[in-house]
């Protein structure tokens, strides 16, 4: 791993990077926008390569060669781990410049558990759903903090993860029945507000714990807001969840936003 100063110029690698989230997944392009550049030099990358992984598994139909595509991030992330061999490419190039060792294992863990999404079988049960979404949110959020520099203490990692993920995967939902996948463990709507009211708790948990996340770690968590949003409507109306009603008003998002960039997420 190289270390990047916030003096360095913004390279077409990250332009790249951004390009990529702004595309993918537009709420972490919003939140990143919010954030300050230096963190975006970071974040860019790390969510690009979050987009690159998820992606892996349903650009094939051939398992076989899903499995080569999350393996080679592995190795990518091997080798920035080790600190050397690291391959050149617009993604992995400045992901390495910031992350350090223990981030390439927990994003490793991240890639391993992507694995499912190449298969139609359903998750085994609740527990490793749970793991799942520790693995690919939680996980993001554990690699982040240690390339933006940042105090963020595990329980708010594992809380606040569990929210972000929960919410983004309540959201995806339609997506995956439609491409033939049981994407919960229990859907009954029952089920689905339970998840949510936990996920609620928890985040609220994760916030009573602010002062405890510095500056440089706090644009990690800048989507609590939305996601506490998209949280209340699966909670009130579980329904939404298949029907893919979960987006929130434009302005309530941007607010949310907003309070977040003052470190009221």
């Amino acid at each position: 791993m190289t270390s990047s100063s916030p003096a360095a110029p913004w390279s077409d690698d990250l332009t790249a990077c951004a390009e990529l989230v702004e595309r993918g997944d537009a709420p972490r392009f919003r939140a990143t926008m919010a954030a300050p550049v230096a963190a975006r030099r970071a974040l860019f990358p790390l969510y690009a390569f979050n987009i690159e992984v998820s992606r892996a598994p349903w650009v094939t139909q051939e398992p076989m060669i899903a499995e080569m595509r999350l393996q080679w991030w592995r190795d990518a992330l091997e080798e920035i781990g080790k600190g050397e061999g690291i391959r050149r490419h617009e993604v992995v190039t400045p992901l390495s410049h910031s992350l350090t060792a223990e981030g390439a294992q927990a994003l490793d863990a991240l890639v391993e558990a992507r694995r499912w999404d190449i298969w139609k079988e359903p998750f085994e049960d609740d527990a490793h759903f749970r793991r799942y979404l520790d693995a690919t949110s939680a996980g993001l959020l554990r690699a982040g903090a240690g390339m933006l520099g940042g105090a963020l203490p595990e329980a708010v990692a594992a809380d606040a993860g569990f929210a972000l993920g929960l919410a983004a995967w309540f959201r995806a939902v339609p997506a995956l029945e439609e491409a033939k996948r049981l994407p919960l463990p229990d859907g009954r709507e029952s089920t689905v507000r339970d998840l949510a009211d936990e996920a609620l708790t928890r985040l609220a948990t994760a916030r009573r714990a602010r002062g405890q996340v510095d500056r440089q770690g706090t644009p990690l968590l800048y989507l609590a807001p939305e996601a506490a949003m998209v949280l209340k409507l699966a909670r009130a109306e579980p329904a939404r969840v298949k029907l893919g009603a979960l987006d929130p008003a434009p302005l309530a998002t941007r607010l949310g936003l907003l309070r977040a960039s003052f470190g009221r997420w």
